[in-house]
């Protein structure tokens, strides 16, 4: 059976189309905020983006594709993944239309994209149900779906920044924003539009939310408005779910008190960070934990129902944390929690304050990559503490 495994794995490999194999071949070039900006407000030619897009798309895509084929072999031959592989490796032909069709061909690229996040999600599900789950088959997989996820990021950022210029569409309620990146993008609106959407969940299914208490702190200049080159959507996905766990987190452990505790909000930015710090007083989580709510294989939510016709749905799946921490790294950030079981949880963004500092975050396909799926599991030079307490009565020596 290993054998047979094996030959398919190598007739798939050398069944790649030549375009990926030929793109795979460049490096992705990662553009910096201020780039995307300077482009759009002083430098924007619709022919100068055509030909950077038809060239940096399939060269990101190429590259992630790729790692997609070093996926064990049992996880390529679910039917999720392998909707995935044939959506993917057709993405050349929409690319090769002219420049008068171009904004169509991006459109129609991103709209068939759409559900890619919960379809490999599923893709993981039927693995574990079919397989169950190793230590080194999740290393992999949360190896190749960080990357995966983040080309995706990437590849969308690219195609909505050319459409949203190019379509010949303003949005006058907001003259900063180029393509989706708002140049002065208000964070304390950002954090209070968020925290008002969760509220309205929570109050949907547990009849109260707590409230919400913000404090800044502008390190620059403490009157002005605390403001950054940013994308929106990026910020409210990170937020929105920060915010729905703390809320979940708080009710349901203060569920016999009175008065819900606040969930606190501190903002602060500095000469090269902005930080934004979430508290809650939800009663925590144990360290050992922290990192398993970051794991695509991992999820405490139940499982979503797939119906014949219905999208498939990406609650349910536990990707939320996840992937918006790839959102937080994909312009240099980040995302971290720090617990304290029996109090709460502190959960800080990390952002970079200047535009010149905030530069893709970008995968590559090259040989220190395809180590990583090559590793095997090696004996701990730790000692593992046993679960089970030591009998100390078969060490009593006779007298």
């Amino acid at each position: 059976m290993k054998f047979v495994r094996f030959l398919m794995k190598n007739a798939a490999l050398a069944n790649v189309p030549k375009h990926i194999d030929h793109f795979s071949k460049f490096s992705p070039s990662p553009l910096s905020m201020k780039q995307f900006l300077d482009f759009g407000s002083t430098n924007a030619c619709e022919k100068t983006s055509f030909a950077f897009l038809r060239q940096e798309l399939p060269v990101r895509l190429s590259n992630i594709m790729k790692e997609l084929n070093l996926l064990p072999d049992r996880l390529l031959t679910t039917p999720s993944v392998q909707a995935i592989r044939n959506l993917s490796e057709n993405i050349d032909s929409p690319l090769s239309l002219p420049l008068s069709r171009f904004v169509e061909s991006l459109e129609t690229i991103r709209n068939r994209h759409n559900d890619v996040v919960p379809t490999m999600a599923q893709g993981v599900i039927e693995y574990k149900d079919a397989f169950g789950q190793d230590p080194v088959t999740s290393q992999n997989i949360q190896y190749f779906l960080d990357r995966f996820y983040m080309s995706r990021i990437s590849i969308r950022m690219l195609i909505n920044q050319h459409t949203l210029i190019f379509n010949g569409n303003t949005n006058p309620a907001h003259p900063n924003t180029i393509g989706c990146i708002d140049s002065l993008c208000d964070v304390t609106e950002v954090i209070r539009d968020a925290f008002e959407s969760a509220k309205m969940l929570c109050e949907q299914y547990y009849l109260g939310a707590p409230e919400l208490e913000l404090r800044e702190m502008n390190s620059n200049n403490v009157r002005d408005p605390i403001q950054i080159s940013y994308v929106p959507s990026h910020l409210y996905h990170m937020l929105f779910e920060l915010f729905k766990n703390a809320m979940r987190a708080t009710i349901e452990t203060n569920e016999f008190s009175n008065n819900l505790p606040p969930i606190r909000v501190m903002l602060a930015l500095g000469g090269e960070d902005l930080s934004i710090k979430v508290m809650d007083r939800g009663g925590g989580v144990p360290l050992r934990k922290i990192e398993t709510l970051f794991s695509y294989m991992y999820s405490t939510a139940p499982r979503p129902d797939f119906g014949d016709n219905q999208r498939a749905p990406l609650a349910g799946f536990g990707y939320g944390l996840p992937i918006s921490r790839l959102y937080a790294r994909y312009f240099q950030g980040d995302l971290q929690l720090y617990s304290m079981e029996g109090h709460g949880t502190d959960a800080v963004i990390h952002m970079k304050a200047l535009s010149t500092d905030s530069v893709e975050r970008l995968p590559v396909f090259n040989k220190t990559a395809l180590k990583h799926y090559k590793v095997n599991l090696e004996a701990d030079d730790w000692c593992v503490p046993s679960k089970e307490p030591l009998d100390l009565a078969i060490y009593r020596v006779a007298k």
